[in-house]
């Protein structure tokens, strides 16, 4: 699943080509329609195929945002101001390019699902392998509640308290600490790869109780996840399997990864041990980590 640091790219990607430009029309997937025909909320949620064209097309791209795992388009047209929310699933993405052709990689060109055709000859395809990502038009994020519980992003100044503050709550003291930096209203975009090589960084292993760290501890996790999400940015994000920039490009963290999906531990040469916390599995090393 595309994390911060991917989505991020992603955003980056498509920002200079889509902002400021118009919506001219818009092109649904035969899955896509099959799927509203089936009763099944398939890529475009909260409304019909009809009312997300008649709530997008004509409409002009002011702003593009990334929040947490989320990629935000903000559209007006006229007085009417709407929010486009995505969320990129296990393994979609969007790509900025003249013609369907020119996606450069066969599954994603395959599995296009939605095609937004802007007013300055470019086209904006979401596509997406497994269809579990989702586009929805709103009027506001009070639309959209869960939206609004996401945590601060873990850059801003009020997010390490925000972070201290839910693990000495009662809901959270007593899960794993994994499970806690993996919730979305703790910290916000941290997923899989970068909950394990940061507290592979922190020394600390993923199965132990939150209530058993000190605040100390907790201050270094946060650390960490901080300082590996930024170098996920600044790598351009992780490719194992799916993921892709807008351009088609891969990122390159994995080649820096400590833990996830690696055999051998890189500081002291033990073998990589995995263990399932809260359905995912957690990678780190049983003698660097304690």
């Amino acid at each position: 699943m595309p994390e911060l640091p991917e989505v991020e790219h992603v955003k980056r990607g498509i920002e200079p080509f889509a902002v400021n430009t118009t919506i001219n029309k818009i092109t649904f997937s035969e899955n896509v329609k099959k799927g509203k025909e089936d009763g099944r909320e398939t890529i475009i949620k909260g409304m019909t195929l009809e009312s997300f064209r008649r709530l997008t097309e004509g409409y002009t791209i002011n702003q593009i945002e990334r929040r947490s795992k989320y990629i935000v388009f903000y559209i007006n047209r006229d007085a009417e101001q709407r929010i486009l929310i995505s969320h990129l699933g296990m393994a979609g993405g969007f790509f900025v390019v003249n013609h369907l052709e020119e996606i450069n990689v066969p599954n994603y060109r395959k599995h296009w699902q939605v095609i937004f055709e802007l007013d300055n000859g470019k086209k904006l395809i979401y596509s997406d392998i497994r269809r579990f990502g989702e586009i929805r038009n709103v009027s506001s994020f009070d639309s959209y509640p869960s939206f609004l519980s996401i945590a601060p992003e873990p850059f801003d100044e009020e997010a390490l308290q925000h972070f201290l503050d839910c693990t000495n709550k009662k809901n959270y003291s007593k899960k794993p600490i994994k499970q806690v930096i993996l919730d979305h209203k703790v910290i916000s975009g941290c997923g899989n790869i970068y909950a394990c090589e940061a507290l592979f960084r922190a020394g600390i292993l993923p199965n132990r109780l939150t209530q058993e760290l000190s605040n100390q501890e907790k201050e270094m996790v946060f650390y960490h996840v901080r300082s590996v999400l930024n170098e996920g940015i600044k790598y351009g994000g992780t490719s194992i399997s799916d993921y892709r920039h807008a351009d088609g490009k891969t990122g390159e963290m994995q080649l820096h990864l400590n833990v996830y999906k690696q055999k051998y531990c890189k500081v002291c040469g033990h073998s990589i041990e995995t263990q399932v916390i809260a359905s995912r599995n957690s990678h780190y090393c049983p003698t660097c980590q304690k």
